[in-house]
């Protein structure tokens, strides 16, 4: 079997781990991987890993390459993709990507570049691990790469988990999502997609639990929430809780979406800031089953890998 071309990109923030970014490059030569990019975990530009145009390029390049990566990999999240949007060309990057296995792949800040590549030019990518936070932890996680792997080496992918809120659920619509925050910074502009009777999931870190439910509220009266079939809940960390809740949390916060979505709640989705997610398509056929407590995604049509 032909080695795995990787391309490593840097639309965010800097490489501030370099011992994990190594252990990721090193673990990913070690599964037989061919890694391209590596001068971009030598950019550093205040908080950014290089200049706009610098990272801009990472993506633009994509479209003027001779032979295209397997794999197109963020090497981490943080801020800085949403100064790119302007400057993608994203009819070029249509033509170049539309069809093609390339698997592009990230989580956290680069939900913004998946909304906008979505958007504008159809594609579809895949939230998932990234090189630092996940090939570099220093103790790897036992679901995230290997459902990367095995997700991105077939026509068909699925996710399993258990789940609370819903107990008999069985639908299909498009899957779509990412970082709650990213996607409600992008709500009113032109990348962000229209996507109706969806599957949409979100995650978040950092947040206190009233913003995350102010966020959500955002999707709701913007209408997009209730334009959709499901909401899923992935994982909400460290969240800062202060003097002011006064026994408000999450759970309160979430009970209050459920209540005015109009549409299931699921929560329970192994997909954030932590060590084990599944990697996820954007913008492709998904079916969504509840029974019990037992919750499972099954989605199709995306870029993967040849056999």
């Amino acid at each position: 079997m032909p080695a795995t071309r990787v391309r490593l990109i840097a639309p965010s923030g800097y490489p501030h781990d370099r011992v994990a970014m190594a252990r990721g490059v090193a673990r990913l030569h070690e599964s037989g991987c061919e890694l391209d990019g590596l001068e971009v975990l030598d950019r550093t530009e205040l908080r950014y890993a290089g200049s706009d145009s610098e990272r801009a390029a990472d993506l633009n390049a994509l479209a003027t390459l001779d032979a295209l990566p397997d794999v197109a990999l963020a090497i981490r999240g943080g801020y800085g993709a949403t100064r790119l949007l302007e400057h993608l060309h994203y009819d070029a990057l249509r033509e170049r990507l539309a069809g093609t296995d390339t698997v592009l792949v990230g989580h956290s800040d680069f939900t913004a570049i998946q909304m906008a590549l979505h958007a504008k030019s159809g594609l579809v990518t895949f939230g998932g691990p990234m090189l630092g936070p996940d090939f570099g932890a220093e103790n790897p996680s036992a679901l995230t790469v290997p459902h990367f792997w095995r997700t991105v080496r077939a026509p068909q992918g699925c996710a399993d988990w258990s789940s609370s809120g819903e107990h008999a659920l069985d639908l299909e619509g498009p899957l779509w999502g990412g970082n709650l925050a990213m996607l409600c910074s992008l709500l009113g502009t032109p990348y962000f997609p229209r996507i109706d009777g969806g599957i949409l999931f979100v995650e978040d870190v950092g947040e206190p639990p009233f913003r995350i439910e102010r966020l959500l509220y955002q999707l709701h009266l913007s209408g997009v929430l209730g334009r959709q079939r499901a909401l899923i809940l992935g994982d909400f960390t460290d969240c800062r809780h202060s003097v002011y809740d006064n026994g408000y949390g999450l759970a309160e916060g979430f009970a209050q979406i459920r209540r005015v979505a109009g549409i299931p709640v699921l929560d329970g989705l192994p997909f954030g800031h932590v060590p084990d997610k599944f990697t996820l398509p954007f913008g492709v056929p998904a079916r969504l089953r509840v029974e019990g407590g037992s919750a499972r995604l099954d989605f199709s049509a995306y870029p993967h890998l040849p056999g």
